[in-house]
């Protein structure tokens, strides 16, 4: 019987272990799919709610040919790149371009390679090749000197904004509704796996704000549902001066520019950077 019980106990170890091992390689390959969402078909342009805009057609440096939108404001002070975050596409920030419009700002928004319109399949190293794309385009075809332009990435777009800022020193940079990185909010979710081992989409948005010189706008919800509200403050603590952080409200995804106070503290810090 004893015999028995430690063979029936080595063969429950031995399939648990295939099991997770499978998981592990199942998760490993798969993982693109759990943390990009794009989505193809705009839902309408800038012209639906009454901005005048370009649209813009990019070569990346890898020949991937991707869409944005050059939203023109009168007697700009100032240009805003922006990069949004894991799901949708462009057409789904068109609140977010109204209210800079009223700033008085220019703003080019890219689609990632895989998203709307835009070419090819998205992957880290890909949206990071999307977004030089986009910075050479402001600065040769629109000749923005980069002192004038304001880098901002909202959640997944942080980590895609991070690199860029690193890469070429901007006016200002923001953050919002970002992680520390995507294998920390990975780790998170999935206590039980060696995500750091596993993780080939990293984003590592903390290691980069050190090297960045350009002053910072962190903002984050204590209420986020997606991305916890501590990532937001362990990026402010990482930050090197001159910095911000702005507490907003709402979920993840709310619409929080229409707040006044929010959009006061934007548009100070777009239009003095």
């Amino acid at each position: 019987m004893y015999h028995i019980t430690m063979r029936s106990m080595l063969y429950l170890l031995i399939m648990g272990l295939l099991i997770y091992g499978g998981l592990v390689l199942f998760l490993y390959f798969i993982q693109e799919r759990m943390i990009y969402f794009p989505t193809r078909n705009w839902d309408g342009t800038p012209a639906d709610v009454g901005l005048d805009y370009e649209t813009v057609w990019l070569t990346t440096r890898d020949a991937v040919k991707i869409s944005g939108w050059f939203v023109v404001a009168p007697q700009a002070k100032g240009t805003v790149l922006f990069f949004h975050g894991n799901g949708g596409n462009m057409s789904h920030r068109l609140n977010l371009l109204q209210n800079l419009h009223g700033m008085g700002v220019n703003t080019l928004i890219i689609d990632y390679r895989g998203y709307g319109q835009s070419e090819g399949t998205v992957s880290e190293q890909g949206t990071y090749e999307d977004a030089e794309a986009a910075w050479q385009y402001l600065i040769t075809e629109k000749q923005v000197a980069p002192d004038k332009i304001v880098i901002w990435g909202n959640s997944l777009g942080g980590g895609v904004a991070s690199w860029l800022a690193q890469q070429h020193p901007p006016a200002g940079l923001i953050l919002s509704s970002t992680f520390t990185s995507a294998v920390d909010v990975a780790a998170e979710v999935y206590p039980f796996l060696p995500v750091s081992l596993m993780a080939r989409v990293r984003y590592e948005t903390a290691q980069r704000l050190p090297h960045i010189q350009s002053p910072m706008l962190i903002i984050h919800s204590p209420s986020d549902d997606v991305i916890p509200y501590q990532h937001g403050l362990n990026l402010f603590e990482i930050a090197p001066e001159p910095k911000q952080f702005l507490q907003i409200s709402g979920p993840h995804n709310a619409s929080w520019l229409n707040n006044s106070i929010y959009r006061q503290t934007v548009e100070r810090f777009i239009r003095t950077e």
